[in-house]
């Protein structure tokens, strides 16, 4: 019997397999992402992405099917690495108003930093938006239920409610000139949600 084949793959080799897939993957999304700022979404090609990522054209037909495959790629991972910002955000803060604040803050600069685009258009489109939304519309509803609780935030209106306004709101931060403009936006949706005197 031939046992020739018989051997297991180290670990270590899987794990090398894996980070250089990794790595590729990353450094496709990272280019693709440069080569739009750069040149404007309709020059960008798999050509430009793959000489930019410095790997052949097969290989990237490997991980990838076409540039909007690319560009939605790149825009989950944004996404991923903003909820994790916001999470890390809260968790850095001490007292649930001061966490409040500081997420929605984090969030308006967030969409400050990212200006309607073609681009932006286009990648808004995927289900993982949706998902994220989903995601960042619990996170914040969350923070808001705990206001409540103590007494921070309004009770009259349910903290699903409260979150869709916030989130409407502080989108609007997209079109502001200044992150001080963007800072007033936050300080006007949080006293949209405080309790009314009575």
């Amino acid at each position: 019997m031939n046992t020739m084949y018989s051997y297991v793959v180290p670990k270590l080799w899987t794990d090398t397999i894996s980070e250089h897939r990794q790595a590729v993957h990353d450094a496709t999304l990272d280019a693709a992402a440069a080569l739009v700022v750069e040149l404007g979404l309709a020059s960008v090609t798999m050509s430009r992405i793959a000489a930019e990522a410095g790997i052949g054209r097969a290989t990237l037909y490997k991980y990838f099917p076409d540039v909007e495959a690319i560009l939605l790629a790149w825009h989950e991972r944004q996404v991923t690495r903003h909820l994790g910002q916001l999470a890390e955000v809260r968790e850095a803060t001490i007292g649930q108003d001061g966490q409040l604040e500081a997420v929605l803050e984090a969030y308006a600069l967030i969409q400050h930093q990212h200006h309607e685009t073609d681009l932006a258009a286009l990648l808004h489109q995927g289900k993982h938006i949706a998902r994220a939304q989903h995601q960042l519309r619990a996170f914040i509803s969350d923070l808001l239920a705990q206001g409540v609780k103590t007494g921070d935030v309004r009770g009259d209106v349910p903290s699903a409610e409260l979150a869709s306004y916030c989130l409407h709101a502080l989108t609007a931060a997209s079109s502001l000139p200044t992150e001080a403009a963007a800072r007033r936006l936050v300080a006007i949706t949080l006293a949209g949600l405080r309790p009314s005197a009575a």
